[in-house]
């Protein structure tokens, strides 16, 4: 049977993977070769999610998600992101050396996928965002999905050359700029079909966003940034530009002022530079959990 180069790739990657079965290749393969029709089918955007939805049931009733002690894994569990505000989603992809972290469990507060393992960092894709391509009235530009390291960019580039290129380090951290001053929040995806570990950042809008969908109907698949957003009252006029960019509804107008539902705030940092007053501010939060760091993450490594 014929398979492109980067479908060996993947499968080689999968066969030195410790604790993983034909399930997760299954999986990780229909996920990257087929994503419009896998988000679409999430979101419930596509014409043939209710059908598909069915035999996903029946996949699931013979392929049972794995139990954690007790517990049996969600489905969140085994696909997530982390909220990483634009200085850390820069870190991510400007590494400049192959990086091995395991089990980042404090920063990746699930049961699965939350290792770090970037072979080839520099080799980066741009994807047109398969959660703005199914919806009807998408937000602008598509191509803001940032695939990072081997093989996930190469597995894309060559199966969707019509919504995938190739970019450069500078060219991601552009693409992170642009939709920052958009008021899109980056978010550091992981998945238990992507070899258990980091393989993208998403550039997403609550509008869009199938995680944030997600979210809104209970399923936590975003993890906060490990930060909140610090108001300055004395600084702040209420003029509420800030209330338009929050992608998750933390703020509100209150007696002419800024409030922050502390509950609702995953430490993005879109708000911060949209305050012309200069009231925002990201400060640590331990209730937040831990900041994906990559720097310090790896000088740890190193040191170890």
């Amino acid at each position: 049977m014929f398979l492109k180069p980067s479908t060996k790739k993947f499968y080689q990657e999968f066969r030195l993977a410790p604790h993983f079965s034909l399930k997760d290749l299954l999986h990780g393969y229909l996920y990257l070769r087929w994503p419009y029709l896998y988000i679409g089918v999430g979101t419930g955007e596509h014409k043939l999610a209710k059908p598909l939805a069915f035999l996903f049931q029946v996949f699931q009733k013979f392929f049972p998600a794995p139990k954690q002690g007790n517990s049996e894994q969600t489905f969140a569990d085994g696909y997530h992101g982390k909220v990483v505000p634009l200085g850390q989603a820069s870190q991510l992809v400007t590494v400049n050396q192959e990086i091995k972290i395991d089990d980042l469990e404090q920063i990746i507060p699930y049961q699965s996928a939350r290792s770090i393992i970037l072979k080839n960092p520099d080799q980066i894709a741009v994807l047109e965002c398969p959660c703005r391509a199914a919806r009807e009235n998408p937000c602008q530009p598509l191509d803001v999905c940032l695939i990072v390291g081997e093989p996930f960019a190469s597995f894309v580039l060559e199966h969707h050359p019509k919504k995938a290129r190739k970019i450069t380090q500078q060219e991601a951290l552009q693409i992170l700029q642009e939709e920052d001053a958009r008021g899109h929040v980056h978010h550091a995806f992981f998945k238990d079909a992507m070899l258990q570990r980091f393989y993208a950042i998403c550039n997403c809008c609550s509008c869009c966003c199938g995680a944030m969908q997600a979210m809104r109907n209970g399923t936590p698949m975003l993890a906060p940034s490990g930060y909140i957003l610090q108001l300055e009252e004395e600084k702040c006029v209420g003029c509420g530009v800030c209330i338009e960019y929050c992608q998750f509804k933390a703020l509100s107008l209150q007696n002419g002022k800024i409030h922050l539902d502390e509950a609702l705030c995953m430490g993005c940092g879109v708000c911060v530079d949209k305050c012309k007053q200069q009231a925002h501010h990201l400060v640590r939060d331990e209730r937040k959990g831990q900041p994906l760091e990559i720097k310090a993450l790896m000088e740890k490594a190193a040191a170890n």
